[in-house]
């Protein structure tokens, strides 16, 4: 049995720029290809590749040196903590950034599998690519955080392992017919909330920091809880998020008129804030847990995000200011790894050439950070420049 792809498809996970056209040369190179045009009778979006490139751009920027800022000048205090995780309940800007990409990350899968069904892929060839792909993610995880760490380490709750588990799980999802799909959303939601009351833990089901049933899980499995409180069991939660992407991209890609998708867009984003914020008393938003009010919340952010991107860039026609974010997000796989294995390393090497900045006084961490980020941009278009994009 075929996916169901419902009524549109979208854009892959790592892409070319719209402009870009299937006829250009490719360079290949080993772990690294560049993405097929869009399949045959699919719009491209460039809002959507925009999107993808602004997450990612703020991902690796580590919160663009604001907390140093804020240690100096309080002042800032409140702007540089919506670039920290909140440390337990409630919810801030940075803790938007892991759901929208694995959003993202969904909105991407139907037009991946409807590429390699043009290419005559069978039922078989497909869940084998799926399940490569989504082993490749694990274990690239696992390398990445290794050397990081500076020793070898195995653990689920990095945004890569997360993604691959969820990746594989929707795509089991997706081969059932739509309100099969929203059922199962309903169950994992309803499920989650439900096992976490089940095990409440000692200071209560989403109060409990260390001996919630995600810290019971984590202990069982690795022998301890994870660094921050972080719990391997939010893939449950996450693969909600990312099936709310999968249906995003599929509404993006109807041939619904640019108002109509607008208006479910912004409809669907109101529907999951108000319904986070309605369970959040019995059922509080923590993100480091993924609670559902959690998922239901961010969920309801990510598509007024998304929602500015396509009104501004599909509906408006503003597309010059887009290109910076183009670039990063064409080779999402690569400045991620980057930032993880070398930014340290970077933020030394900049650091010769411009001390620091430390004649800008306070500013000088937030001039500091945006120059390594440059750096890392940088490096990006010149691979986009030559047409290389890496994926796992």
């Amino acid at each position: 049995m075929k996916p169901n792809f419902g009524p549109g498809l979208m854009i892959g996970f790592v892409v070319k720029s719209s402009q870009m056209q299937a006829t250009e040369t490719r360079t290949r190179i080993p772990v690294a290809v560049v993405t097929p045009a869009t399949p045959s009778g699919q719009q491209r979006y460039l809002a959507l590749d925009a999107f993808r490139g602004f997450i990612m751009f703020v991902l690796v920027s580590r919160g663009f040196g604001l907390a140093a800022l804020a240690k100096r000048n309080p002042a800032f205090s409140g702007i540089a903590n919506q670039f920290e995780h909140m440390p337990w309940e409630w919810i801030t800007f940075w803790d938007l950034i892991q759901p929208a990409f694995m959003f993202m990350v969904g909105v991407a899968m139907p037009c991946a599998l409807a590429r390699r069904m043009e290419q005559v892929a069978t039922d078989r060839q497909l869940f084998w690519h799926i399940a490569a792909r989504s082993f490749r993610l694990i274990l690239m995880s696992q390398v990445l955080i290794s050397i990081s760490g500076g020793r070898l380490s195995f653990q689920l709750i990095n945004v890569l392992a997360q993604i691959g588990i969820t990746y594989f799980l929707c795509y089991l999802i997706m081969q059932l017919q739509f309100r099969w799909q929203a059922a199962v959303a309903a169950i994992i939601l309803i499920g989650h909330w439900a096992l976490f009351v089940a095990f409440p833990g000692t200071e209560g089901p989403f109060l409990s920091k260390t001996t919630n049933i995600g810290a019971v899980v984590d202990k069982f499995l690795f022998g301890r809880v994870n660094p921050g409180y972080w719990a391997t069991l939010n893939f449950i939660t996450s693969t909600a998020t990312t099936l709310f992407g999968v249906w995003t991209g599929r509404l993006l890609q109807s041939r619904r008129t640019d108002g109509q998708k607008m208006g479910i867009l912004a409809i669907s984003a109101a529907a999951c804030l108000a319904l986070g914020l309605i369970i959040h008393p019995w059922n509080p938003i923590v993100k480091k847990i993924c609670t559902t009010s959690f998922t239901l919340y961010s969920t309801g952010w990510v598509l007024l995000m998304l929602l500015a991107f396509y009104w501004a860039i599909e509906v408006k026609g503003y597309r010059k200011w887009a290109f910076p974010l183009l670039v990063v997000g064409a080779n999402s796989i690569f400045i991620y790894s980057l930032e993880i294995v070398l930014y340290g390393w970077l933020n030394r090497a900049v650091g010769v050439f411009t001390y620091g900045f430390a004649w800008l006084g306070d500013f000088a961490p937030v001039a500091q950070s945006c120059a390594v980020l440059t750096v890392m941009w940088y490096l990006c278009y010149w691979l986009y420049s030559r047409k290389i994009f890496f994926k796992l």
